[in-house]
């Protein structure tokens, strides 16, 4: 009887695959052992990144007012309504104060009659310097005998030519403090017909910036007193007032340029940091930070909603890897290393910023280290495996 033996030769065929958890095709290297494990790697590249902090806010009004009458009286006409766009200096509305007219012809006669009173004054006053001069041109000669000839001239006479000479002189004191008054009611007078002319001129009530009327408060006839006729909004420059966290307050900068988005038009405009508070509240721990949007066509509305993407960090040319490379378990944040002979080496690491696909590595890597990707459980430090570098899509 014969046995027949059958020897059946095992064959083992090794082919390249392709991994979906990176995202791109694995391309097989020379193995280690036919036996070791087969693993997706990716090497260490630099990368850049950025870190936004997202902050929604209501535009507002770059500055908004009541345009108030500053004198009581009754709308003549009112030339706007809601919605109208106006520019700075343009006629809102033109008041009507029927005494207003007889506050100036008062105020005219009052220069009249300072003016008649000056010159009454200056009358007076060359008169009493006429006089003087003949009252003191008679003292003097009565002086000049009494000193040639004494006793001629009775002391009595000297007495009384002394007497008007002194009296002529303080009438010209009197005269010269009568023009003066006389000249500052003058003065009075101009200065009242100037406040009355400066009110009249408030009969026109002008818009002081450009902007869009947003509310009317008052129609033709009605009478203001103290009451905004309009309320004016400049809307060709908006303001959106952020609550920085405490944490981001030292990387907000005046001039920084910013995106803001406004979901409801799905677009986007350029905004700038303008100003912020340089406070914390202690309510909610922010900082109010102000930026400006142009708004020269007026597509954005004060009340709108906007998303504010405020730079916050930046990264130029780090190290870094994907971020299925990085095991955050209960021991530590820590990759899987590959050496050229396909040992692993579980090395710890510092994180830093990362994006969707992307994370810095601050310490434990260096560029082109190779790094397992992918499902990490079941490799351990020292284990040998076969590497399949995979195609990272960008």
């Amino acid at each position: 009887m014969k046995t027949f033996v059958l020897a059946v030769p095992l064959i083992l065929s090794l082919c390249s695959c392709t991994s979906s958890s990176g995202g791109g095709s694995l391309k097989a290297a020379a193995p280690v052992a036919e036996t070791a494990p087969l693993a997706p790697v990716v090497k260490a590249s630099r990368a850049d990144f950025k870190n936004d902090l997202t902050l929604t806010a209501e535009f507002e009004p770059f500055q908004q007012v009541d345009v108030i009458a500053k004198v009581t009286g009754f709308v003549r006409t009112i030339k706007i309504d809601i919605g109208d766009r106006v520019r700075q200096g343009q006629v809102l509305t033109v008041l009507e104060i029927p005494e207003m007219a007889d506050d100036l012809a008062r105020a005219a006669a009052a220069i009249d009659q300072a003016d008649a009173e000056i010159a009454t004054a200056s009358d007076e006053l060359h008169r009493a310097e006429v006089s003087h001069e003949l009252s003191h041109l008679s003292y003097t000669r009565i002086a000049d005998v009494v000193k040639t000839d004494p006793g001629l001239v009775p002391q009595q006479q000297v007495d009384e030519a002394h007497s008007r000479d002194l009296v002529s002189e303080a009438q010209i004191t009197t005269a010269k403090s009568a023009l003066h008054t006389a000249q500052q009611r003058a003065r009075v007078a101009r200065a009242e017909r100037a406040r009355i002319e400066t009110m009249n001129k408030y009969m026109t009530v002008a818009a002081p910036f450009d902007g869009v009327v947003t509310k009317r408060y008052a129609n033709e006839g009605s009478m203001v007193q103290s009451t905004p006729v309009v309320q004016l909004s400049q809307n060709n420059r908006l303001r959106l007032s952020l609550p920085v966290p405490e944490s981001a307050v030292s990387r907000v900068h005046v001039g920084e340029a910013v995106d803001v988005q406004v979901s409801t038009l799905n677009r986007t405009f350029p905004g700038r940091v303008a100003r912020f508070a340089d406070k914390i509240q202690e309510a909610t721990r922010t900082m109010d930070t102000e930026v400006d949007v142009p708004n020269p066509n007026l597509d954005l509305i004060p009340g709108m909603y906007a998303e504010v993407k405020l730079r916050v960090d930046e990264r130029h040319g780090v190290v870094s890897v994907p971020l299925d490379a990085v095991d955050r378990g209960g021991a530590g944040t820590r990759v899987y290393k590959v050496a050229n002979d396909g040992t692993i080496h579980v090395t710890p690491v510092t994180l830093g910023l990362e994006n969707e696909q992307r994370v810095e590595v601050v310490s434990g890597v260096q560029e082109g280290d190779t790094v397992i990707v992918g499902r990490l459980a079941g490799f351990r430090d020292g284990q040998k495996i076969r590497v399949a570098e995979r195609t990272e899509e960008h």
